[in-house]
């Protein structure tokens, strides 16, 4: 399983002059079909972002600056990470770990490399967070694990060098209200997931659609905006229901008879294109399609048309609740500490990666209406955990059940470390989340009125690195 970076994100070098071009609707199926693995190659691939401040004074640090993001990049060689460049520009780092990338105001994120077992996954997570914290100390920055900015303007961030970030900084505006806030103020954890076959993967699919509001729910941790409340408890999930409909959402179509990678290839057809990557450099096609690409009628690159890259860089444009590439990407929660970033594929892990636990999960869920769904996820970033089903109950209680699912899930897989432990532990954050009924992000909502003061600058000494 590649490791591929959240959202719109990826960085790579130019590979379209050495690829094939498109010549089939099977070419398009190809990375689907190439993603089926037997269940002993089945890997998990973590995503972390965090936000990187100057501890002096909070603000966040600008690309080129001395101590900057570009410093910390390079002091993050000295672990053995090789940079990457754009326009001369280092704006990554690759090494056994996976990839260091910077998201548009230079959230740091680590896609972790495919592993076999959750023990792997937290050590890589542990690894990470020594190396930027060490690298953090000499150069006077810090690292915080929440869903959003909680003080920062839009004007008061900076914006990478990448080329498809200034695309994309332009077209934002044109789609919806709140695009922008997902690039620049917002941070996530993800996992990356891999299936058998193509009914494997579509019932996972929608397993993890059905059950997304509740990751949501359990890792809400973006409570506030420029200081204040924001009257939400994953504002980084509300972000996503006005940044872009033509490529967000809980896509009905996955719940319908015979769903498969043809009507998930036809969805991202219609998904309007941001940009097309030649030479080095990034081509606005914002707001264009891919079907007049097929026929060589892009008007971003009239006759010319597509190779298999373009089509994968596509695919990561299509930012749905779960999105499939060679693999399926979780992606509803917010960004968090440590133990949560081990939590988060566990999670998933644990229901998906067991056949009784994958039965049982939707079990809890398919009687459930596409209405009932929308309304349930459009719910949670407000409710969290007291939002309710469409069978009356809670998401807390529906949570209790879920994880015992995931638990007996990770149970069956027996994947041990040296100390004889297995996996659920990995499960304890969530249960702790279940047994207080109270989401992250209310309990810094607490500290917010209470011994804070108000003052949310508090939140640095409590949720950093």
């Amino acid at each position: 399983m590649p490791s591929l970076q959240g959202r719109a994100m990826t960085t790579r070098t130019d590979t379209a002059r050495h690829d094939p071009v498109i010549e089939s609707r099977d070419d398009l199926l190809a990375p689907f079909v190439k993603g089926e693995k037997p269940i002993d190659a089945w890997r998990i691939g973590t995503e972390h972002e965090k936000f990187v401040y100057c501890r002096d004074d909070l603000r966040a640090p600008s690309y080129a600056e001395p101590g900057g993001i570009r410093d910390l990049l390079m002091a993050l060689t000295e672990y053995g990470w090789q940079p990457v460049e754009e326009g001369g520009n280092v704006i990554a780092l690759s090494g056994p770990d996976g990839t260091v990338s910077l998201e548009p105001a230079g959230q740091l994120e680590l896609s972790g490399a495919p592993l076999e077992h959750l023990h792997q996954s937290c050590a890589e997570a542990g690894r990470h967070l020594a190396q930027v914290k060490a690298a953090g100390d000499k150069l006077g920055v810090g690292f915080l694990g929440l869903g959003m900015w909680p003080d920062k303007r839009r004007e008061d961030l900076p914006i990478m060098p990448k080329g498809r970030y200034a695309i994309m900084l332009r077209h934002m505006p044109r789609v919806g209200s709140l695009g922008l806030d997902m690039m620049l103020r917002t941070c996530t954890i993800q996992v990356n997931l891999d299936y058998s076959s193509e009914a494997d993967m579509a019932q996972k699919f929608r397993v993890g659609l059905a059950l997304q509001p509740l990751a949501t729910a359990l890792f809400a941790n973006s409570p506030f905006t420029e200081g204040r409340p924001n009257g939400y408890l994953s504002y980084r999930s509300h972000i996503w229901s006005d940044t872009d409909g033509a490529r967000t959402g809980m896509l009905p179509f996955v719940f319908e008879d015979g769903f498969g990678y043809e009507r998930y290839l036809d969805y991202a057809l219609d998904v309007p294109m941001y940009f097309v990557y030649r030479d080095g450099a990034y081509i606005d096609a914002a707001g264009q399609s891919f079907r007049a690409f097929l026929k060589g009628e892009l008007p971003a690159l009239p006759g010319q048309k597509p190779r298999l890259s373009d089509w994968i860089d596509h695919l990561s444009t299509a930012f749905p609740e779960v999105r499939l590439k060679s693999f399926l990407e979780m992606r509803g929660a917010d960004g968090g500490r440590w133990s949560r970033i081990c939590a988060l594929p566990a999670l998933w892990v644990g229901i998906l990666y067991d056949q009784s636990a994958l039965g049982a999960a939707w079990d809890e869920v398919k009687h459930w209406s596409l209405e009932e769904r929308q309304r349930l996820r459009d719910e949670v970033p407000r409710l969290g955990l007291k939002a309710r089903t469409p069978s009356g109950e809670t998401l807390r209680e529906l949570g209790g059940r879920v994880l015992a699912i995931a638990e007996a899930g990770l149970k069956a897989r027996g994947r041990l470390n040296a100390a004889g432990d297995n996996e659920t532990g990995f499960l304890d954050p969530l249960r702790e989340v279940l047994a207080r009924g109270t989401t992250p992000a209310e309990l810094l909502l607490e500290r917010f009125k209470g011994e804070w003061q108000g003052d949310v600058s508090r939140i640095y000494d409590e949720m950093s690195f």
